[in-house]
């Protein structure tokens, strides 16, 4: 057989196959030299013009310098050019070397790609990098060709430039790859012609070549195994039921019901029609083939029949170990392999999981770990292995030897049955939502924990005396679920996985798929492989190393058939996994020891938490002033902590949807400070507005505003204008320049409010409509939860749970505008004509009061003027008129607001600034209530109520 060509380490497509591969064109003839004529003459004419101007014969020597030097500057350039061209030569020569080094090197590199390709039987055989044959390791779409033997093929290496006779020889070699695999179609067939002896080793060479290449199942043997044929009779190829057909056929013999045929022809006879491929051997090891219209010379490879026995026996023996369990009895009950489990010792965590010849097998997550990856399509038992296992762990160690954190991310079933074991820390779900995550989270307050613990020790790994903390097992059913609704949580993963040996962290990630869902720096870290039966071959390969785990049956005997490979095998093995019963269970629950196991995280944030109660755990550290808002969750430090809002700061901003608890966090703040409330009555709002800016609070005070985006909208643009410049004025000088805290809450981020939200530097936002909005309002992303509880926010990228108040302590605000009533002298009254100045002389008439019209205004002002009726002396007078009435009766209008009193009702807002001569807003009055203002002698303006609502 031929010596196996060595895998292919360096690929065909590397950067410098990529690069062109140009010969230099043949260097230039040398230019033939001109005669110098002009520099010949010169002299001589020179020497002829001396002579006759001296008459001396001696001047006339100088006549022969000309000649002389244009026969040396001939002479000088022919050598020049004749040593330009010998080192035009020597380069192009030192690149034609070059360039043939490199076609040698792209030929090598191109050869070991195709024997990668298209290994022979020995390739096959032959140890790859990772110490393995490469028997059965082909994927089911590379077994493709038929490698007939080794021979010229054409070569991808291609060389241009060049067209001297040593050039053209260059890339006339470069184009033909030499002793490079020689292949035919998988499906078109081969005869092999020529003597018995010699075809038949042939032929028992290309057949063994499949069979290493194509497992049970993929291919498999049909027709005779008697005569030549005999060494496959104990292939396990002749026992499979699927996979494609391969027949060895004999001289005479009929076209087989086959895809693949191998003949053997005897010399002279015509080849089968079923055999597109014909190889006929010229010597022991050489041959022709025709194929396709084209005929190849190849080196051929043969093996004899004692070799092809043995081969027969090995592959037997390998189909033993991989697909025997298959056909194996009923898995045993893991109860009575417990009693075979190795005695517990601090350095391992040994656990019997199943059978292997009848015999336990044991997995030792420490020794064989200290991470386990463990795949498996649905319904392959995939979650009962994990059951097992636990459980055999729990049954074997006490709580102080090792605990577990059980996570289900494929519907929160898996696990409930160990819930109960005294082991289990916890068993989190997908169903949980953000509970699962934080509990997941968590891990990293463990993680720091431990090492903490290590330090204050002073030990280097959980295995010293001094340590007492039990191991953690992370036991994750569908980490593929996990990843892709938290990427987040692959990073803490992928932590753990590195760091976990020492501090006695183990994770068991349980997958459906391997390929493309395992990060490498996590997988670099999970030694103990384990896969049940998967769909695709390259999870089996990301696994196990071997396609095996993609071979097992279907069938339901197999279910529970595990290939296990730990960090110390050569080769994986097939187990067959323990079942566990519920019985089993309860009584790993009974026989527990040890002390009760330390939660690694804390429980979740209460649905209500109450301020008395918050108060009271704060009040040790509570400073001065400083006002308790609620409970933050910080899972990856393993604490909840009381976030307050400090003198020192501007305030608060809370954004939520309607019955998030916007209400509830304001009045929260308003039971511990003085406050002032900006509520739902616009009317309150701005008379406590005006007031706080007026005449500024007492250190400590906080101004709450309630629903802002509802009250901005409800009021007129210059209104709401007014209470934007107000409120920013406010928080630029609030908290630390001595102004109140501001805290505001709104339903909606938009306009105005959002300038003034700006000026917080603190937002707490409770529950949204949706993810993208709670970003787009400036709540932090890790922090968002569908469903959650009133009171229920982030704040400082915390998930918060913010105190209830007590009960009752809603602030409400009543309606505080004075009801008017005439009052003594005479009273100017606007109103809106029509009804509305019916009504209203009416009102007057019923408060006592004598009612005039505009028309009676100018005596009654002069009989007031002339102090004809003295106060008191007889009832108020009211005039009473419609606006356009007042402005015709100017002198009027002028004398009332001089020395009376004026009450502009609010439905005649659009003319008061008109009637009244104030430029500046006066205080707001809602449409349809029966507002008024009331302008008095002394120049003060108030809001009151007329009695007379629409």
């Amino acid at each position: 057989m031929r010596t196996p060509s060595p895998t292919a380490s360096r690929a065909l497509a590397r950067d410098d196959l990529d690069e062109p591969l140009i010969l230099p064109s043949p260097p230039d003839p040398p230019r033939r030299p001109g005669l110098p004529l002009l520099a010949a003459l010169v002299p001589v004419l020179g020497a002829v013009a001396l002579w006759m101007s001296t008459g001396s014969t001696a001047m006339l020597w100088f006549a022969a310098v000309g000649p002389l030097m244009a026969a040396a500057t001939f002479v000088d350039a022919a050598r020049t050019g004749r040593r330009d061209r010998r080192r035009a030569e020597a380069d192009a020569a030192a690149a034609r070397v070059r360039i043939s080094a490199a076609v040698d090197r792209r030929h090598a590199d191109e050869r070991a790609a195709l024997r990668s390709r298209h290994p022979d039987a020995a390739g096959l055989l032959a140890a790859g990098p990772d110490g393995h044959d490469g028997v059965w390791r082909r994927s089911r779409g590379a077994v493709e060709a038929l490698v007939v033997g080794h021979g010229d093929v054409p070569s991808t290496v291609r060389v241009s430039g060049g067209w001297e006779p040593a050039d053209l020889e260059v890339k006339r070699r470069a184009a033909t790859l030499a002793d490079a695999p020689v292949t035919v179609p998988l499906l078109d067939g081969i005869a092999v012609v020529g003597p018995q002896v010699c075809a038949a080793a042939v032929v028992r060479a290309l057949a063994v070549q499949l069979v290493l290449a194509a497992p049970p199942g993929v291919l498999r043997m049909v027709g005779s195994s008697a005569g030549e044929a005999a060494w496959s009779r104990d292939l396990p190829h002749r026992m499979a039921r699927d996979g494609i057909a391969l027949a060895l056929c004999g001289p005479g013999d009929a076209a087989p019901d086959a895809d693949i045929a191998i003949a053997r022809v005897a010399p002279g006879a015509p080849p089968p029609p079923f055999c597109s491929a014909v190889l006929t051997l010229t010597a022991i090891d050489r041959g022709t083939l025709v194929h396709d219209g084209e005929t190849r010379e190849v080196v051929v490879e043969g093996m004899g029949r004692e070799q092809a026995f043995a081969l027969a026996d090995a592959l037997a023996g390998r189909a033993a170990v991989v697909f025997r369990p298959v056909h194996s009895a009923a898995p045993e009950q893991l109860a009575p392999l417990l009693e075979e489990a190795p005695t517990p010792h601090p350095h391992g965590l040994p656990a019997v999981v199943g059978t292997v010849d009848g015999a336990a097998f044991v997995l030792d997550l420490v020794a064989d770990g200290p991470h386990a990856v463990v795949a498996g399509m649905t319904g392959a038992g995939k979650s009962e292995l994990l059951t097992t296992w636990v459980t055999s762990l729990c049954a074997t160690h006490s709580t102080d030897d090792v605990v577990f954190l059980l996570a289900d991310f494929k519907g929160g079933t898996a696990f409930e049955a160990l819930s109960g074991l005294p082991h289990v820390t916890g068993v989190v779900t997908d169903l949980d939502g953000g509970g699962a995550l934080r509990a997941l989270e968590s891990l990293r307050a463990e993680l720091r924990r431990r090492e903490a613990e290590l330090v204050r020790a002073g030990a280097r790994d959980i295995a010293d005396p001094a340590v007492r903390l039990p191991r953690l097992v992370v036991v994750v059913d569908e980490f593929a679920a996990l990843a892709a609704a938290h990427p987040e949580i692959t990073g803490l993963i992928t932590d753990i996985a590195a760091r976990g040996r020492a501090l006695g962290m183990h994770l068991v990630l349980g997958t459906q798929r391997a390929a493309g869902v395992l990060r490498e720096a996590l997988t670099a870290n999970c030694p103990l492989r384990i896969s049940l039966r998967v769909a695709d071959a390259a999870d089996s390969r990301a696994v196990v190393g071997t396609e095996d785990a993609a071979r097992l049956s279907g069938d339901a005997d197999a279910v529970g058939i595990a290939i296990v490979r730990r960090a110390a095998d050569a080769v994986p093995r097939a187990v067959r996994i323990a079942l566990t019963s519920p019985a089993t269970i309860a009584a790993a629950t009974a026989g527990a020891a040890g002390s009760a196991p330390r939660r690694p995280w804390l429980p979740e944030l209460p649905v209500r938490l109450e301020l008395d109660e918050l108060s009271v755990r704060a009040s040790r550290r509570r400073a001065a002033g400083e006002i308790v808002l609620g409970l933050a969750d910080e899972p990856e430090l393993q604490r909840q902590r009381i976030v307050t809002l400090r003198p020192s700061e501007r305030g608060l901003a809370v954004v939520g949807r309607p019955g998030s608890g916007r209400t509830s966090v304001l009045a929260t703040v308003a039971a511990q400070a003085t406050h002032t409330l900006l509520g739902a009555d616009p009317e309150a709002a701005w008379d406590a507005l005006a007031a706080l800016v007026a005449t500024p609070p007492a250190d400590g005070h906080v101004l709450l505003v309630d629903d802002l985006d509802g009250l901005l909208a409800g009021l007129p643009p210059e209104y709401a204008h007014a209470v934007i410049e107000r409120l920013e004025t406010l928080l630029r000088h609030a908290g630390g320049d001595g102004g109140p805290r501001v805290v505001l809450a709104t339903q909606r981020l938009s306009g105005g409010v959002a300038r003034l939200f700006d000026l917080l530097p603190r937002r707490a936002v409770l529950a949204t409509s949706s993810r993208a909005e709670h970003v787009a309002v400036g709540g932090d992303p890790g922090c968002h939860r569908e469903r959650v509880p009133p009171g229920r926010g982030s704040l400082d990228a915390r998930v918060v749970q913010f105190a209830a108040p007590p009960r009752g302590a809603v602030p409400d605000v009543a309606d505080r505008a004075p009801r008017w009533k005439p009052a003594d002298g005479v009273t100017g009254v606007v109103v809106r004509g029509g009804a509305a100045v019916r009504r209203f002389r009416e009102r007057a008439r019923d408060a006592g009061a004598l009612v005039r019209g505009i028309e009676e205004a100018p005596d009654v002002l002069d009989r007031a003027s002339a102090g004809v009726d003295t106060a008191g002396a007889r009832p108020p007078v009211v005039i009473v008129a419609d606006a356009e009435e007042w402005q015709r009766s100017w002198r009027a209008l002028a004398a009332v607001r001089a020395e009376h009193e004026l009450l502009i009702d609010a439905d005649c807002a659009g003319e008061y600034r008109l009637l009244s001569g104030d430029r500046e807003l006066p205080p707001y009055c809602t449409p349809g209530r029966g507002r008024a203002w009331l302008l008095s002698r002394d120049g003060t303006l108030r809001r009151v109520r007329t009695g007379i609502d629409r």
